[in-house]
């Protein structure tokens, strides 16, 4: 059985999008999914870069791109009416449902669902109130420990060669993106292009750094 970890964060359609395709992805493979909320903010400081929805063009596309794949995919995706939002309290929520950080399908769908259906503000606080009532959490959101969970993931994942959600990573590799799913399968299926053709693009050469 192999154990896949999904770095997530609720704050990106893509992850929501690659949530929803996954159970169809992994039919007929045994596995155990285990996922880590992570900041995707962290990373994209880490690696000093702008998120999708903050560079002109790119937010536009990114929005038309992940409505035409929920489409494709049948699954309903609805734009929160503000987006990007802080999503902190809600990855806080989601490492606090469970004593050792690592949320249950039942959680993570519950949090996707409640920033990607039904076109209303993601941090509104009354909505989020009523999140947290029906989760019932193991532990409070804003315990230091979950704050230090939360901030122990995005570590582990930037570790891991993580940058950007979401990503999979199955033993020593890793998966990027919605559109990463297949190539994940094919891994998991013994496809033995990965044996040659993975390590081989260490040998290309940076011919130009900015």
């Amino acid at each position: 059985m192999k154990t896949i970890t999904c770095y997530l964060d609720f704050i990106s359609p893509y992850a929501y999008l690659a949530f929803e395709a996954l159970p169809k992805a992994l039919i007929g493979v045994s596995q155990h999914v285990v996922y880590k909320p992570v900041l995707f903010a962290g990373m994209l400081k880490h690696h000093g870069q702008l998120g999708p929805a903050e560079i002109a063009g790119k937010r536009e596309w990114t929005y038309r791109q992940v409505l035409w794949q929920a489409r494709q995919l049948g699954v309903r995706l609805d734009m929160p009416a503000a987006h990007p939002f802080n999503p902190l309290a809600l990855l806080r929520l989601a490492v606090a449902s469970s004593t050792d950080g690592q949320p249950n399908r039942h959680v993570c769908e519950s949090i996707f669902r409640h920033v990607w259906q039904g076109g209303a503000p993601a941090d509104d606080a009354a909505r989020l109130q009523a999140l947290v009532q029906h989760l019932k959490t193991a532990r409070a959101s804003d315990a230091p420990e979950v704050k230090a969970q939360l901030k122990a993931n995005t570590e582990e994942a930037i570790a891991r060669g993580v940058f950007g959600v979401p990503t999979f990573c199955v033993d020593d590799k890793t998966f990027w993106g919605l559109d990463a799913l297949p190539m994940m399968r094919a891994y998991l299926d013994g496809d033995q292009w990965f044996d040659s053709a993975w390590d081989s693009v260490a040998s290309i050469q940076q011919g130009v750094t900015r």
